[in-house]
C-alpha cells in the first residue's frame, strides 16, 4: 500500500518561471554557465551554485549556507512564492519525439524502508553522503525522484480530466521542450489520489537512487528532529508505460594490448561476428550488440545464450561485461575504470563513430535498450543492475518545484 503526499511547495511567479527554471549546473558548459549567470539574475542557477566565481576557495558547509541564503533571498525577492496549502501537481513534459505526463507529490520514507518503493540500481556512499549534507544544510529539494507505478486506467482518465483545468504554467525552452503545470488543490480530489494510490503494492524508482538514499539517511541519523516533510521525499510519478528508457552504449580508450585482429579472434569465439562496413548499424534485439572499430560497423549475436535463473544474467549489459570487457579487454571496475566512457542510447551512433574515428577510442559498443519489466524483476529480486544499464527520460528543469523539508 503505497502513501503519496502532498506538500506545500515553493515555486516561481508565473511570469518569471521560464528564467527562474534551468538544468542542473552540471549540463551546463564552463561558457553557458558564465552567460547565464551574469545575465539572468532570476535563474535558479543562483541558488544552486552561489560559489561558481570561486569554488576552491569555499568549503562545503560553506557553500552549502551559501545556498540556503541564496534561496531565502530568492524568496524576500518575491521570485519564488509559497503555496498556501499541501497540493499536488499534475506535470507535462513535451519533448521533440515524446511526451509525458506524472504527478509532482511527496512519497514516504517509511515506504522506501519497508520495501514498497523498490530500486534497481546502487548507490556511491560518498554521494548519498554529500547529497545528506546538502540536505541538511540547504533544507530543501528541487529535483525530484523519477517514480514508476503500475499503469491504472482510472488515474489516466483523472490525469485526462485535470489536464482540461487551466494551467499555471505553460512555457518552453531553448532546448524545444514545452512544460505545462496544473495545480490540484481541492481537497476531494487530493483525498480521491491518495486512495487510489493506496491500491498500489510496488513502485519502482527510475531514476534518483542518491537522492532517496540521502533523505533515508538524513533521517535515520536524527529520527526526533527529523519530522515531517523530511519523512518524504519530493517525486515525480509516473505510468510505466509513460518513461522511456534508452541504453548507454560503450566507448573504450584501448584494446588491452590486443591487436585488431586478435580482439576480433576473441569475439568471434563467443559471437556470431558480421562486419556492416560502412552501414549505421544497431542492435534490434536482446544479446545482440553492435560495435564500431577501425572504421567499420559490426553486429554480434551471442553464440550459446547461458541459461540462467538469475534475471542479472540475462541482461546485456551484464552479458557485454561477463563476455567482452572483462575478460577481453581487462575492465574491472565499469562505474570508476578511466579506460571506459558511456553515452546515452538518444544521442546518434554517429557520435560513436566520431569520437572513434577522431582516435581518443579505439572501440565503441552499442546496446539493446532495457525494458521497464526487466527493471522491475531485478529490483523483485533484491539485484543490482550494472552501472551506466539505463538512461531514463524524462528529464527534469530545476527551479519548478522547491520541496523544503
Amino acid at each position: 500500500m503505497a502513501k503519496i503526499i502532498p506538500f506545500q511547495g515553493l515555486r516561481p511567479t508565473k511570469d518569471k518561471v521560464s528564467l527562474v527554471s534551468c538544468r542542473s549546473f552540471e549540463d551546463y558548459s564552463t561558457v553557458e554557465l558564465a552567460y547565464l549567470l551574469d545575465f539572468n539574475p532570476f535563474s535558479f542557477l543562483h541558488v544552486l551554485n552561489p560559489a561558481y566565481v570561486n569554488p576552491q576557495k569555499v568549503t562545503t558547509d560553506k557553500r552549502y549556507k551559501m545556498v540556503s541564503a541564496k534561496l531565502n533571498d530568492f524568496k524576500k525577492e518575491g521570485i519564488l512564492l509559497k503555496e498556501d496549502k499541501p497540493i499536488f501537481y499534475v506535470y507535462q513534459i513535451k519533448t521533440k519525439s515524446s511526451q509525458f505526463t506524472g504527478i509532482i507529490a511527496g512519497c514516504s520514507l517509511e515506504d522506501y524502508q519497508d520495501d514498497i518503493i523498490k530500486k534497481h540500481e546502487d548507490t556511491l556512499e560518498y554521494r548519498v553522503e554529500l547529497f545528506k549534507e546538502y540536505l541538511d544544510y540547504g533544507k530543501f529539494n528541487t529535483e525530484p525522484v523519477l517514480m514508476m507505478y503500475p499503469d491504472k486506467e482510472s488515474i489516466n482518465q483523472w490525469l485526462d480530466r485535470q489536464k482540461e483545468n487551466l494551467p499555471i504554467y505553460d512555457f518552453s525552452t531553448v532546448t524545444r521542450e514545452r512544460h505545462t503545470i496544473w495545480k490540484v488543490e481541492k481537497q476531494n480530489e487530493i483525498d480521491w489520489l491518495c486512495h487510489e494510490f493506496k491500491q498500489v503494492n510496488q513502485m519502482y524508482i527510475a531514476d534518483g537512487h542518491h537522492r532517496f538514499a540521502s533523505a533515508d539517511l538524513l533521517q535515520k541519523q536524527d529520527p526526533e528532529n527529523n519530522k515531517g516533510l523530511k519523512n518524504s521525499v519530493m517525486t515525480y510519478l509516473i505510468a510505466e508505460s509513460n518513461i522511456k528508457i534508452y541504453e548507454f552504449n560503450r566507448i573504450i580508450h584501448d584494446l588491452n594490448n590486443h591487436t585488431k585482429e586478435e580482439f576480433l579472434a576473441f569475439l568471434e569465439e563467443k559471437f556470431f561476428v558480421i562486419n556492416k562496413e560502412q552501414q549505421l548499424w544497431k542492435p534490434t534485439k536482446k544479446m545482440e550488440f553492435g560495435m564500431y572499430l577501425d572504421g567499420d560497423f559490426y553486429s554480434l549475436r551471442l553464440k550459446e545464450p547461458k541459461e540462467s535463473q538469475d534475471i542479472l544474467h540475462q541482461l546485456d549489459a551484464q552479458i557485454l561485461y561477463d563476455e567482452v570487457l572483462h575478460p577481453i579487454l581487462g575492465l574491472d571496475d565499469l562505474r570508476n575504470d578511466a579506460r571506459i566512457d558511456y553515452l546515452p542510447g538518444n544521442e546518434s551512433i554517429v557520435a560513436i563513430k566520431e569520437l572513434v574515428d577522431q582516435g581518443e577510442y579505439e572501440v565503441g559498443f552499442m546496446l539493446y535498450p532495457t525494458n521497464v519489466e526487466e527493471i522491475k524483476k531485478v529490483a523483485d529480486n533484491n539485484l543490482i543492475m550494472p552501472p551506466k544499464s539505463t538512461y531514463i527520460e524524462p528529464k527534469f528543469m530545476n527551479g519548478l518545484f522547491i520541496y523544503e523539508i
